[in-house]
């Protein structure tokens, strides 16, 4: 049963985004394994019948492609998919959590045609959803591009959500307490509900 996470969780984050070794992970190991991935699975497992099945990454980082060799990521992410891309997420890591939903990459052409229903009639559709969630305390994120988008007009009503390139909303709760205490399991089942309307959107476009 989920009871929260602990402050050793933070503590060990906080730690490795400091000492980034194999000699410090491996000496902390059991700490990752107890504090973090065991209580984001049982978090996960209470959410599945609502959500579905969460995807837990790995802690290793892919480094082939990066100037940064640091072997960890300085976080533990859970995702539960709707489709590519798409779905729910959530991050522990050393300024506490944040829970979130939306979608955070797409084929151009699955752009594209995002793009076309947000200019188009259905656009207030997404504006209508988002609206609750920001005045709910949920930030409005997601990649966007400098200019206006080819096709378009830069006096479009709706011009701030056709720069997006990924459209998702997160609330943190950082610090509070509410993070070390079975109470978490609510607000992130809360949250997630809140923002299933979004998710079900974009999923029958992209």
């Amino acid at each position: 049963m989920f009871t929260g996470f602990p402050e050793a969780a933070l503590d060990f984050y906080d730690d490795l985004e400091t000492d980034n070794t194999r000699s410090f992970w491996t000496a902390h190991a059991d700490v990752y394994e107890s504090c973090v991935r065991a209580p984001m699975k049982e978090l996960a497992d209470a959410l599945a019948e609502d959500f579905g099945d969460a995807k837990l990454f790995r802690p290793h980082r892919d480094v082939r492609f990066s100037k940064d060799k640091s072997p960890y990521k300085t976080y533990q992410d859970m995702f539960i998919p709707v489709g590519p891309a798409l779905g729910w997420y959530m991050r522990i890591s050393a300024p506490g959590v944040i829970v979130g939903a939306g979608f955070y990459d797409a084929p151009a052409d699955k752009l594209r045609e995002l793009r076309e229903v947000i200019a188009g009639p259905r656009g207030t559709e997404l504006e209508t959803i988002l609206a609750p969630l920001t005045a709910a305390g949920f930030e409005l994120g997601g990649e966007t591009v400098a200019t206006v988008p080819r096709g378009y007009d830069k006096g479009h009503p709706r011009i701030a959500l056709l720069r997006h390139k990924a459209i998702h909303v997160g609330r943190s709760y950082g610090f509070e307490p509410v993070i070390h205490t079975p109470q978490l399991l609510d607000a992130v089942r809360s949250d997630w509900t809140a923002t299933r309307p979004l998710v079900e959107w974009l999923a029958e476009i992209l």
